[in-house]
């Protein structure tokens, strides 16, 4: 429910200002009237812009119940009403929806709502809802496309907790090795100055802990420096689409990545299409949903082939970063006359590729990121225990 700033006068002839909750102006005005009071001037209080895209989660949620809303026969204003009723939904998110209703109000229809609110809602979204918009079927589209982003969710959710253990263990491993280096080895120090000379491990050692106890600024300053130079180049196209390229080219996870890549511009591509957006909309739209600028520059090419009168498999052959398997899915489709079909099946074949493949990845990523642990915590071991057993040695030679 919107909020509105407003100026009254009470029953004691003074002004009141204040801010008060009501569906409309006539609701305020009521409210005001009960509390003894009479409305001078109203004005709806702004709602602070969303910055950024909806989430997945929120926006599955969303269409669900919209399209829940619109196949019971609710008109779609009062179903974005009940909406932004719901109190699972964020205060920024709220207001989201509450200024599409508001321009739906003025005339304006779905899809060009969402596109006025400035790139919050998904360029997918905005063209299922205007195809559906123009065939009638809204409220079969908002169901689709609360699928769609369910599984979009779902994938999303897969591939965080597959970088969460590494990044989990980093952080252990920083930690062992500031206790190792911080309050474990200085413990030994007097013991290592009785020695001529320290082995080489030992001295590697040291040389690194007294650098940075040394220069611990400068490791400030290059950390930071290099954070801002990754923020700052991650923007440009040519090195967004190098590393693109070098995800799709790992040798065990640039499998994965391809099967990801190629999951999400399936299921977009199979949505849109079933939603009845030609061909040509829906690979503009569906190469834009990748996530990889390699690829995405490579689907433009591909794009331009269609638009040629080439075939689809036939575009997408040449692809680099994509599975075969949807240039054979997609051949098939289109000597069966089944496309759609064919799609839709494909889709669900590669995000079942995709979940086994980043289950495997965190397997893989496991096992290694220990190994790459028991490595540093075994080197300085070594170099803290092979001193002290060249001492004992040397103890004995002389007794």
């Amino acid at each position: 429910m919107p909020k509105y700033r407003y100026t009254a006068v009470n029953g004691a002839g003074k002004t009141v200002r204040g801010e008060l909750a009501a569906a409309d102006e006539q609701e305020l005005f009521e409210k005001l009237k009960a509390e003894g009071c009479c409305l001078i001037a109203a004005k709806e209080a702004a709602v602070k812009r969303h910055t950024g895209k909806l989430k997945t989660a929120v926006l599955a949620d969303c269409c669900r119940e919209l399209g829940t809303l619109l196949d019971a026969g609710v008109p779609l204003a009062r179903a974005l009403d009940l909406l932004c009723e719901n109190d699972s939904l964020k205060q920024k998110d709220r207001g989201v929806w509450r200024e599409v209703l508001r321009l739906i109000r003025q005339g304006q229809t779905l899809s060009d709502a969402m596109e006025a609110a400035g790139g919050v809602f998904p360029a997918v979204m905005i063209q299922a809802f205007r195809a559906s918009g123009e065939a009638g079927n809204m409220g079969e589209a908002a169901l689709r496309m609360a699928e769609y982003y369910r599984k979009e969710h779902r994938l999303q959710e897969q591939v965080k907790s597959a970088m969460a253990y590494p990044k989990l263990l980093g952080v252990v491993m920083l930690a062992v090795l500031v206790i190792l280096m911080r309050y474990v080895l200085p413990q030994f120090e007097p013991l290592f100055s009785m020695l001529e000379e320290l082995p080489l491990p030992t001295r590697i050692l040291y040389g690194v802990t007294g650098f940075f106890e040394a220069y611990w600024y400068v490791a400030v300053i290059l950390a930071a420096a290099g954070m801002v130079l990754w923020s700052v180049a991650g923007r440009m196209e040519p090195v967004q689409q190098a590393f693109g390229s070098m995800k799709v080219h790992l040798p065990l996870a640039g499998t994965t990545w391809k099967r990801i890549c190629t999951a999400r511009f399936a299921r977009t591509l199979s949505t849109l299409y079933a939603a009845g957006i030609p061909m040509l909309a829906a690979m503009e739209a569906a190469k834009d949903s990748v996530g990889n600028l390699y690829i995405e520059r490579q689907l433009e090419t591909a794009l331009l082939i269609v638009r040629s009168g080439g075939s689809l498999s036939e575009a997408l052959r040449n692809v680099d970063g994509l599975v075969r398997k949807l240039e054979f899915a997609v051949r098939v489709g289109e000597e069966t006359g089944r496309l759609d079909g064919m799609l839709n099946a494909i889709s669900d074949d590669l995000e079942y590729d995709s979940g086994q493949a980043v289950s495997r990845m965190i397997l893989y990523l496991e096992p290694v990121m220990i190994v790459i642990l028991a490595v540093i915590v075994g080197f300085i071991m070594i170099a803290v225990m092979l001193p002290i057993y060249e001492s004992y040695m040397a103890m004995d030679m002389y007794l």
